[in-house]
């Protein structure tokens, strides 16, 4: 359920500016009406914020799966060292000399000089969708000095996490695996991107539906496991009414 103002919105004809919506952006906004959740807005413009970065959060993980970069433990990481430093703990720390725009983009484009663990893809792709979002001016001004890394961020990414709600396109969901194998501490579990309709994007694994990563990470778990990986109830994503702040763009320019 959607609200703004304390009223209401039933349909997509409901929300301000819906004529201008992609597909993904009106397969997301149905979904938020949907939702059993509540989502309490102060203006459209937080909600057109939320749909417009939901979608380009999905959109971003398809783009990473098509990169060409690869999976990596931290330590056995790497990246473009034009754009990035390697840190000794196998994070990625944005070269003083390129803009975050840029050096994000560069995964994308150059996939394949990078490879990387699992939780650092989903902050590649949180930054990668916030980037199609609020466009690279507004993007280099909020997030200098980037570090990628496991669930390190930018305070300005403004994680929040759930464990009672439904999950909705570019949520983050995590498969826990409590009995993998001690040798590939790597397949304890699995982060994933909802991407709708029943499927999931996990780095190092692909698109698929859920039932179909419990079955792989349950094929690496020890000897003698009789405990099935399962999906966990947390469900993180942005703080979207609050990153809607972040843009003074037009709304014709959110709605691109």
């Amino acid at each position: 359920m959607v609200y703004i103002k304390g009223k209401q919105l039933n349909t997509l004809e409901d929300i301000p500016g819906f004529g201008q919506f992609s597909e993904a952006q009106r397969a997301t906004a149905v979904r938020l009406l949907n939702s059993r959740e509540s989502f309490f807005y102060d203006s459209s413009r937080q909600l057109q914020f939320e749909i417009t970065y939901r979608a380009n959060i999905v959109s971003s993980a398809y783009a990473l799966k098509n990169s060409g970069a690869r999976f990596a433990t931290f330590q056995t990481a790497r990246a473009n060292r034009k754009f990035w430093i390697l840190t000794a703990y196998g994070g990625f720390l944005i070269r003083p000399d390129v803009t975050p725009a840029d050096a994000i983009t560069d995964i994308f484009v150059n996939g394949r000089k990078y490879a990387f663990e699992c939780t650092t893809s989903m902050m590649i792709i949180l930054y990668k969708g916030l980037l199609e979002t609020i466009g690279p001016t507004t993007f280099n001004q909020l997030f200098r000095g980037l570090l990628l890394w496991s669930t390190e961020h930018d305070e300005d990414l403004q994680l929040t996490a759930v464990t009672s709600g439904d999950s909705l396109p570019g949520d983050i969901r995590y498969i826990q695996n409590p009995e993998f194998h001690p040798a590939t501490p790597q397949w304890q579990g699995e982060n994933l991107i909802d991407l709708g309709n029943g499927m999931f994007f996990g780095h190092g694994i692909g698109v698929g539906m859920l039932g179909e990563f419990i079955e792989i990470l349950n094929q690496r778990r020890r000897p003698g496991a009789t405990t099935s990986a399962f999906l966990t109830a947390q469900i993180i994503r942005p703080n979207f009414r609050r990153m809607a702040e972040y843009t003074g763009h037009p709304l014709r320019r959110l709605l691109v």
